[in-house]
């Protein structure tokens, strides 16, 4: 197969740009970043792309960002998600879009080579492949929200609408500080990460994945 791989971590990259070629593939690219990426696949066509979800500037979700591009322009272009994390919107947004031709497997958990190697081959034919690390947690994720009041779902499908807190408050004609303490709670059910900062938009996210 032609494979494009972006991986910024050097030690990984060239390691597995290595595995590829002994194993009689030809990695066409090996790229670090997602703008790289894409124009690697837009030159070269592969019958495969390994990316990693964190890349380049920000270390977020930028090799995501560039799968969902490509996936995009073609529901069928074959991806195999390689990370080191579980991320909840990568999973749920590529797993349940498109026309296959998709895998998300976790760094650590790939503990033979033959298997892996095999994997590609099933993605590039057009399956799917996905770690049950990552299937337990999407289904907690799902689990999670019938944990919520009905009082707490609301207050969730609020903010997926884009309100505020004093918005969602002048709805529901409770207070500022009420609102406050659903979202903790909210938070807190859904098993968010410590970033503050980005526990509201993965909450929406988890309710528009329901």
């Amino acid at each position: 197969m032609h494979i494009v791989l972006a991986e910024d971590s050097a030690l990984l990259r060239e390691g597995l740009a290595r595995l590829l070629t002994t194993a009689g593939h030809d990695v066409v690219a090996a790229v670090t970043d997602g703008d790289s990426l894409l124009d690697a696949v837009r030159t070269h066509r592969p019958d495969l792309s390994i990316i990693d979800v964190r890349m380049p500037p920000n270390h977020s979700d930028e090799g995501i960002k560039a799968a969902e591009a490509l996936r995009l322009v073609n529901p069928a272009e074959p991806i195999l998600v390689l990370s080191q994390i579980v991320s909840g919107r990568a999973a749920a947004g590529l797993l349940t879009t498109g026309d296959g031709a998709i895998g998300y497997l976790l760094k650590d958990r790939v503990g033979n080579v033959d298997e892996f190697l095999a994997a590609l081959d099933t993605i590039a034919a057009g399956g799917e492949i996905i770690d049950p690390e990552v299937v337990r947690k999407l289904l907690r994720r799902r689990t999670s929200l019938d944990q919520l009041t009905a009082r707490e779902a609301e207050v969730l499908s609020l903010m997926a609408e884009g309100r505020t807190n004093t918005a969602i408050a002048n709805k529901l004609v409770i207070t500022d500080a009420a609102v406050a303490k659903h979202i903790n709670r909210i938070f807190n059910k859904l098993d968010l990460g410590d970033e503050t900062t980005h526990k509201r938009v993965q909450a929406v996210l988890t309710y528009l994945q329901r």
